[in-house]
């Protein structure tokens, strides 16, 4: 790992770059650096912009997801990783994939008001819903914004079965809610963990819980009768990829009730930003990296093609494949993730009441 970066390089953000937004027709660029562009290139603050969506319920499309349903409070994520495919989906809000991304959060105040409205619809057809099928519903803004908590507490009234997928300390916050939950076979959470070694997820995921700090949600979850799911993904050819059965092991250990991987895919801007991050943080093996992603994508870093996306082929994709089942079977031999119960769902008294006006 590169100690001397260059010196424009961005602590405490995954991004070092604004890939031009083709929806834009105007935008800042900087030709040579001079003092006029340090405000522009200096460590980005965090703004916040609101937005009042008229749905939030998502129907997802893609048959290697795992569930028919998402809903995001958020647009944007403060965690910076790296490696994210949500960061395409930022220039449609007017922003671009690299820092925009990491300090540009969208927040849906009305989120909670309009998932109570569209689950108690006459013709809603329950199913599993994912909370951050998109970004993190547990980022750091949601400590101030409570809309992820909201939501949370709608589902339990409503007996509403929810997936949740996070890599933030936040979520035993409310356990209060998610015990209940549990116990009713109402959630499962993924827990995502792609590194144990700290000074990689420091640049990798700036933004995020530590590997430690994951390791300890995966027990209190447990503990608490909370089934979670270990998702190592991405796994990066000789960034991360070594580090599989030391994980499997860890979460184990931690209580786990399943583990899954997905090899990397680096599908539009998160290409550029991706390949500008390898090259600045480990100049000896850049191209070693991202050839190998080439390799097990059919050529290309991106890669859309459903069944082979998540996982991969070619060689290196065989090895790793083979190297997450060894462990699994030595760590996990035996557990597995029980599918949610969609039969307890009911519209609560109160809003049926409202329904006749």
């Amino acid at each position: 790992m590169a100690d001397d970066r260059t010196i424009n390089y961005t602590k405490g953000r995954g991004s070092q770059v604004h890939p031009r937004n083709k929806f834009r027709k105007h935008e800042y660029v900087q030709e040579h650096f001079e003092a006029l562009d340090e405000e522009l290139y200096s460590d980005p603050k965090t703004e916040i912009y609101y937005e009042h969506p008229k749905k939030i319920i998502n129907k997802v499309d893609s048959p290697d997801i795992g569930m028919d349903l998402s809903s995001n409070p958020y647009q944007g994520c403060e965690h910076g990783c790296i490696y994210c495919y949500a960061r395409n989906t930022h220039p449609y809000w007017g922003f671009n994939a690299g820092l925009d991304f990491e300090s540009r959060i969208v927040v849906k105040e009305n989120a909670p008001e309009l998932l109570e409205q569209e689950i108690s619809k006459k013709n809603y057809c329950v199913t599993p819903i994912m909370l951050s099928g998109n970004t993190d519903c547990y980022q750091p803004l949601e400590r101030k914004f409570e809309l992820t908590r909201k939501m949370l507490d709608i589902l339990w009234r409503y007996r509403h079965p929810v997936g949740i997928i996070t890599k933030n300390s936040l979520i035993t916050r409310d356990l209060d809610i998610l015990k209940p939950m549990a116990e009713n076979n109402l959630v499962s959470v993924t827990i995502s963990i792609t590194t144990l070694k700290e000074k990689l997820r420091r640049i990798m995921e700036p933004r995020t819980a530590s590997a430690a700090k994951r390791l300890e949600i995966v027990r209190v979850l447990s503990e608490n009768g909370i089934p979670v799911n270990v998702n190592i993904a991405p796994v990066i050819p000789f960034i991360n990829s070594d580090e599989i059965p030391a994980i499997m092991k860890a979460v184990a250990g931690a209580g786990a009730s399943n583990a899954m991987y997905t090899m990397v895919r680096l599908n539009g801007d998160v290409g550029i930003i991706f390949e500008d991050w390898v090259k600045k943080n480990f100049p000896d093996r850049a191209e070693k990296v991202l050839n190998q992603i080439k390799l097990a994508h059919g050529g290309k870093l991106n890669d859309s093609r459903f069944g082979t996306r998540m996982r991969g082929e070619g060689e290196m994709a065989e090895s790793i494949r083979k190297l997450f089942k060894l462990s699994r079977e030595k760590y996990l031999k035996g557990k597995k993730m029980s599918p949610l119960d969609c039969s307890r769902f009911r519209i609560p008294a109160a809003q049926k009441q409202l329904g006749l006006f």
